[in-house]
């Protein structure tokens, strides 16, 4: 969680849904008692959060009418020496999504950059439209979380289009194997791979892997599950690959619970991240088993979630708001350093032992 004031915390998460359109211009926002309601907090916290954005220009008050989106501040006009960075994640609201905007926003701002920001909801025409209007709006640079990066993409010639223009851009958390494109990722095979290790060290060897199939992290972080077992000389049960894409996340609980059903049991569970790991434990519990004592799981992003359960998850951290930092930060570079040199940047994977996993006896 952020240190800052709630207001504050409040007043961005207002921001982001101005910026990206989700509160369009000229339009009426939700009234106080809906926005304590959605926040929990207290009706002066969101009057404090409201005033900053009247203040700043993004939200404007009418008298017996309410607050309204700030047409002024929608239309993204340039002014003499102010550069807009465009923002293109997959997601803005939710999971660790927030933490790696907030790291973008922060560094741009200091700098005197704005931020447009959208989200592809991972999906291809949605990023299609994003990429027409950023060209259309003209930014001054580009960072974009790949939309189903393990796919083929339809828009890579909008890219193309962009490194055209002249736009320096680069990728987060993935990139597109098809462009030569810089990325500020964690890397997610050794990720996964120190996950397995762990898991094998303890003695399991029946280990379930859930993994994402559209997005590279995923492919990635399946490469480093296979790598972990092939350096300990082990084999692992195909039968315990368990796989889904964004459409089919929805199905992914039927089919944990076709893996608990079987007559051979899993061990331990890789999950993709923790809102799978979430998933699992949940399925885990509808049967009336418990995390570590009948199962061992491990997870990716060290988000709020790891911590947010009874059983805190062992998990591989994410960088997230100072990959959000780093991402600002390289385009302000490409921007004002002609000499910089445009290289990806890769975190080493930090594993975070909790009490989600234990030893296979």
């Amino acid at each position: 969680m952020s240190n800052k004031p709630k207001y504050l915390v409040i007043k961005n998460q207002l921001k982001e849904l101005i910026l990206s359109g989700e509160y369009s211009a000229g339009s009426k926002i939700p009234s106080e008692a809906k926005l304590r309601e959605q926040f929990g907090v207290s009706r002066h916290t969101i009057r404090q959060s409201i005033a900053e954005l009247v203040n700043e220009g993004f939200l404007k008050k009418e008298q017996g009418s309410g607050t309204y989106v700030n047409d002024q501040n929608q239309q993204r006009v340039k002014e003499k020496g102010n550069k807009t960075i465009g923002v293109i994640t997959t997601y803005l609201s939710d999971y660790i999504f927030p933490s790696i905007i907030r790291g973008m926003e922060e560094t741009l701002s200091e700098s005197g950059y704005s931020l447009l920001l959208s989200s592809t909801q991972n999906d291809a025409q949605n990023e299609k439209r994003i990429l027409e209007m950023m060209l259309e709006k003209q930014v001054d640079g580009l960072i974009v979380e790949p939309t189903k990066s393990a796919l083929l993409n339809p828009n890579l010639n909008y890219y193309l289009k962009i490194q055209e223009a002249g736009i320096p851009f680069v990728s987060i958390n993935a990139s597109y194997e098809e462009l030569d494109v810089p990325e500020i990722r964690i890397d997610d095979t050794l990720a996964n791979e120190m996950l397995t290790t762990h898991l094998l060290d303890l003695g399991h060897e029946r280990i379930s892997m859930i993994t994402k199939t559209d997005d590279m992290q995923g492919k990635s972080r399946m490469k480093g599950f296979i790598r972990a077992f092939s350096k300990k000389k082990k084999s692992f049960d195909d039968k315990l690959i368990v796989t889904f894409d964004t459409e089919t996340k929805g199905e992914l609980a039927d089919k944990i619970q076709v893996l608990l059903n079987l007559e051979n049991l899993p061990t331990a569970f890789v999950c993709y991240n923790d809102q799978i790991a979430m998933t699992v434990i949940e399925q885990i519990n509808a049967i009336g088993k418990n995390i570590p004592d009948d199962f061992s799981i491990v997870s990716h992003d060290n988000s709020f979630l790891s911590t947010a359960s009874d059983v805190k998850l062992t998990s591989i951290n994410h960088p997230k708001e100072q990959l959000g930092k780093e991402a600002a930060n390289w385009i302000i570079q490409a921007l004002e350093k002609p000499s910089f040199k445009k290289e990806s940047v890769i975190y080493q994977p930090e594993l975070i032992i909790r009490e989600s996993t234990k030893k296979y006896d």
